[in-house]
This record gives C-alpha cells, structure tokens and sequence, in this order.
C-alpha cells in the first residue's frame, strides 16, 4: 500500500490476495512477511554500487599497470596486449564485482547493504553463485551498462520492473531471484479505539472471515492517513471498507464515516484477540503451574555453645535444709 498518492494496484498472490507484496511461501507452507524491493531502491543501490566499481577500476589500474611494465618486456606489451587487459578489468568490475559480493556476503553488495537489499532466490533461498553470474550477466548485456542498445535497453529494464508484481528485472526474472528489503520501519502507535455510538455495533460483529491480510491493510491504512493526499484517502477508505463489508456482519449504522468503521473493527479485533491469549495464558497456567524455585535448602543458624561449668568445690545448696545442714 503506497504512503502517499494514489491507492494500491491489485497484486493478485495466491497467498496473500490482492493486499500481499512479496509472495514468499516458506517450506512450512507460512507466507513470509517480506517486502519486495522497488526501482528506487534499487536505482539508488546501483548508484552506490557504480561508485565502487569506479574505485575498483581505478585500484586495478593503479596496481596493475606497474606490474605489467616491470615484468614484461616491451615487445609483449603491444596494443593488442593492453586491449585484452582492458577487457579483463572490465569483466572483473561489472561481473565479477556483483558475483564476488553476492557470494561473499549473503546476497549484498555495498549499494544493497547500504540501502537495506539482498537478493535471494525466488522461492526466499539464499541465492547460488549460477543465479548471481546469470543476473550479473543480463544485468551487463541488456541493463547496466547495457552493451546491446542502452537507451532501449534501460528503458525496457525500468517498464519491466514497474509492471512485475515483485520488481523484479530481467536479471532477475532470467535468473529465479528477486530482491527484497532487510529493514523494515516499524512505528509503534496506540491501537484504535471504538467511538461509543459504534460499541453495541461492534460487539455483535463476527469476524471470523476477516483474514490477517486484510486486516493488516486496514492497520496500514490507520497508520497512514494523515500521510495520504485527498481524494485518494477517502477512496482508499472505501474501497477498503467494502471488502471488510463483505466478510463482516452486521451491518454497521447509517451515515458513519469509513475510516471510524474501519477503527472499530480493529481495535474490536484487537480487542477480542487480547482476551483469547489472556484465556490460553490461564488455561495453560492451571494445566502446567511454574514449578517452585529449586535453592539450597535452608540450613538452621547454629544454636549457642553452652559454656562448661566452672571446676571446682560443688555450690552449696541455696535451700534451707541444705543451710542447716551445713551449720551443724
């Protein structure tokens, strides 16, 4: 769903319908939560990327050119000779610059660590090293720099990521990889509440064929409205409240806005789900208790020493029989 502007375009995935982005599917059969890097992001990984292969270039220059005249003679070093080295250097910059960095760490290169890209593979794997030299070499022969007609070629490559559902490129597409974001910006703000002429209404709602989905759109739309031009707020509010219509019931009361309609059958989800994982969270505290903490038993503090009596003569008894005993 687009921050600003106009509302999202179908983005029809088996999985996620028409709200889902990337389309991943793990091997447990779960849909990863992954956002599919676009042609910004990616333009501007390039141009990150275009700056270390310049300083790539000019460090293998640098470098190889004293070796070459030192150590060979000047008969061999003909133009024929230095071509063939040219054509080297540039092999090993605009292919094997990606190839090396993709390989080495994890499908990123500095432009895509830098902006927050990796590439994996179209099934959400880590890439292999013939999908990096396959995407590397499209990338050369018909993208950047684009050795078969430039201009048609970087005009192609842009129409193609702009109409793939994943953004992918002809590198891509050619090579079973897309990329996708690492980072994702996440703002931590207060559920929506239920305006009180909305709360009799939103108890009695059944929910059960609201899906995560779509939910998470409408959260994202909540979360972005004040960032959404008009008319395309309004619009957007619409069309997503008829889609949640269509899976909710009863009907709500007349005349109520859509982004309050909207706001409530959130924050009623939210709310009915708070109270399911308080009732697991007990149900499973009365069938499983914590155990009690297990310490080193308690050790009684040592009693007193009684002192020994002293030695000496026996004490005379302090009893008037024992006196007049002693007397006589």
């Amino acid at each position: 769903m687009p921050a600003s502007g106009g509302p999202a375009g179908p983005a029809d995935t088996a999985a996620g319908g028409r709200w889902a982005d990337a389309g991943l599917v793990s091997g447990e059969a779960v849909e990863l939560d992954v956002r599919a890097a676009r042609l910004g992001s990616r333009v501007l990984a390039l141009l990150i990327d275009i700056v270390g292969q310049l300083l790539c270039a000019a460090l293998l220059a640098l470098t190889l050119t004293p070796v070459v005249l030192i150590l060979l003679p000047d008969p061999v070093v003909d133009r024929a000779f230095t071509g063939a080295l040219e054509t080297l250097g540039l092999v090993l910059v605009l292919v094997g610059y990606p190839v090396a960095w993709e390989r080495l760490n994890h499908g990123r290169t500095p432009g895509k660590l830098a902006v927050g890209l990796r590439v994996v593979s179209a099934d959400g794997g880590p890439v292999e090293l013939r999908q990096s030299l396959t995407r590397a070499l499209v990338g050369v022969a018909v993208e950047w720099p684009g050795l078969v007609l430039p201009l048609l070629s970087w005009v192609a490559g842009a129409t193609v990521m702009l109409t793939d559902p994943r953004g992918r490129r002809l590198g891509d597409l050619v090579a079973g990889t897309m990329v996708v974001h690492t980072r994702t910006t996440q703002t931590w703000r207060p559920a929506p509440r239920i305006i009180p002429p909305l709360a009799g209404w939103a108890v009695t709602l059944d929910l059960t064929r609201l899906d995560d989905a779509l939910a998470l759109a409408v959260r994202q739309y909540l979360t972005r409205a004040q960032q959404i031009i008009e008319p395309y707020r309004t619009r957007l509010a619409r069309e997503l409240w008829r889609e949640v219509a269509t899976v909710t019931a009863p009907t709500p009361p007349p005349g109520v806005p859509e982004p309050l309609l909207l706001a409530a059958v959130l924050a009623e989800r939210n709310r009915r789900g708070t109270l399911r994982l308080r009732r697991n969270r007990a149900f499973t505290a009365a069938l499983w208790p914590d155990p009690a903490p297990v310490g080193p038993a308690a050790v009684a503090p040592p009693s007193p020493a009684t002192p020994p009596a002293p030695a000496g003569p026996a004490l005379r008894s302090a009893s008037p029989e024992g006196a007049g005993s002693s007397l006589s």
